[in-house]
């Protein structure tokens, strides 16, 4: 996404990534101010909450100005860096633009640095909002600043290829919007904690006369944080481009109201601060003195919020069983002293899975909550759950039903090795069809799993370990797992489940059962 700036060059702002990817974390710059670039040169490194991705830029020429300090979020469509196109290094003084002798880092669009007050203005000053009609400033609006145009106030939506995501464009929260007065941005160390710059979130003062208009929300994540505990989006001043909501000011904002109700005390006599009607934070919510406050961000918030999406709207169950493991672990230590690429066990249950599902395609489904059906998918794309430094991640095999034993083998190593450098595409870690999660490398045998949500199940397998175990009608010592399947009951009943899991058994037990399908 590359954009017109000021004349002074050419705004590349964070394109969409796809998947549904509405921010990202800038990581590392990998360009500095007055650096030349060329066509598609990698300028940033950012974490989405996929992976980590090398965004290239689209234009050749020098870079004038960078938007954003490592560690910021930004959302898709802010500006990350303007780039003085055809240009080289010697045409410009270096870190400014021509002439002016201003830092050109960290400036926003727009502003004629040339005017010492205009970046006054635009670092401190007010905001204008604009008549959607016809973009005069709303009514009461004060004048400085009225240059600066609320981006995307005409609504510009972008799509995410294959979903149905609005990526760009002014939400309403669920709410009646309402068109705010400009009104002073108040200093970060005055209403923000450290490290929140260029911005600040605070609750709105009362303005008399205010009328309807746009909250500048981007984000569904930001607006389902909001709505979930019960936070007006119209309140906030947002700390991103243009007064841009993000989910760090809703969070600031969450807080900020906890310590206010833990400071809050009644007076003798007087009313408790419930009997307001107004439901305290819940003590958890609550400042503690000591322990580690981790955000949940990047990967780790991701996984937080798909994790409480499944929760809130799967009906799950789980079912599972014993099995004798030996003749499996002896198949692959023959399959492996055959000579060639060494098959892993997780490829002989990737198989195993992939043959089930094509006796039971009823669980390589999804369910279409809007249009209330459920769609049954031909291709299976299997995912498993990969542990990294960087939280959980679940790396999505491709067309897994057509792929053999060794082929797995391969594809399996390739992806684990991709999540624990953190170079995963997201492409590689979207799109599953059907879970397997194989906790038995943390030692323990069983587990209800979390449905990795929109798919319908997940196969789970636990540590394979010498038991007692009665065969051919003696008592022996045998290798012996226990598998769970964790399904969602609205695309089968528990025959279905139980009919796979009994199918994924046998051929744990007796792997000859998989040449039937070959």
């Amino acid at each position: 996404m590359a954009h017109a700036s000021d004349g002074h060059g050419l705004e590349f702002k964070l394109p969409d990534l796809g998947e549904g990817l509405t921010e990202a974390e800038i990581v590392r710059w990998m360009v500095e101010v007055g650096d030349v670039v060329v066509v598609d040169q990698p300028v940033v490194e950012v974490e989405t909450a996929k992976a980590m991705v090398e965004v290239p830029c689209p234009y050749g020429g020098v870079v004038t100005a960078r938007f954003g300090e490592e560690g910021t979020e930004l959302p898709v469509g802010a500006p990350l860096l303007t780039v003085a196109v055809g240009e080289t290094a010697g045409d410009r003084p270096a870190g400014g633009r021509p002439g002016t002798g201003v830092e050109a880092v960290g400036e926003p669009p727009g502003v004629d640095t040339g005017d010492p007050q205009a970046g006054q203005v635009r670092a401190e000053g007010a905001r204008v909002e604009q008549d959607p009609a016809d973009g005069t400033p709303a009514e009461g609006a004060g004048t400085e600043g009225a240059g600066t145009e609320r981006a995307g106030a005409g609504a510009r939506q972008a799509k995410a290829e294959g979903s149905g995501n609005v990526l760009v464009g002014y939400g309403t929260s669920g709410a009646p919007a309402r068109r705010r007065r400009a009104r002073p941005v108040p200093s970060a160390s005055a209403t923000a904690p450290s490290g929140r710059a260029n911005g600040q979130v605070r609750a709105a003062e009362p303005v008399d006369g205010t009328v309807d208009g746009p909250v500048p929300v981007i984000s569904p994540l930001v607006r389902r944080l909001a709505r979930h505990n019960d936070l007006d989006l119209r309140e906030l001043t947002g700390s991103g481009p243009e007064g841009l909501i993000l989910r760090a000011d809703v969070e600031y904002a969450l807080r900020a109201a906890a310590a206010q109700v833990g400071r809050t005390t009644a007076p003798e006599g007087g009313p408790h601060p419930a009997a307001s009607g107004r439901t305290p934070a819940p003590a958890a919510s609550a400042p503690r003195s000591g322990g580690t406050r981790t955000p949940l961000k990047g990967v780790r918030g991701a996984v937080a919020d798909k994790l409480s999406r499944s929760r809130r709207e799967i009906p799950d169950a789980t079912c599972w069983v014993d099995a004798d493991a030996t003749e499996l672990m002896r198949a692959r230590t023959a399959m492996n002293a055959a000579g060639g690429p060494r098959i892993s066990l997780v490829a002989l249950l990737a198989r195993i899975c992939t043959a089930a599902l094509a006796r039971f395609p009823e669980l390589n489904s999804t369910v279409d909550t809007e249009a209330r059906e459920v769609v049954q998918l031909d291709q299976v794309h299997l995912g498993f759950a990969a542990q990294t430094d960087r939280g959980l991640v679940v790396p999505v095999v491709r067309d897994a039903h057509a792929r053999d034993a060794e082929a797995l083998t391969a594809e399996f190593a390739r992806l684990t090795e991709a999540a624990r450098s953190g170079r995963l595409t997201p492409g590689e870690v979207t799109g599953g069809t059907f879970t397997l999660n194989n906790y038995g490398v943390f030692g323990v045998d069983g587990s209800t799993p979390i449905i990795n949500h929109p798919e319908a199940a997940m196969l789970g397998v636990g540590r394979i370990v010498p038991k007692p175990w009665v065969h051919e009608g003696e008592l022996a010592v045998r290798q012996v797992v226990q598998l769970s399947l964790t399904f969602d009951h609205r695309v089968c009943d528990g025959g279905t489940a139980g009919g796979f899991l009994r199918y994924v058994a046998d051929c744990v037990e007796q792997p000859a059962v998989l040449l039937r399908t070959l």
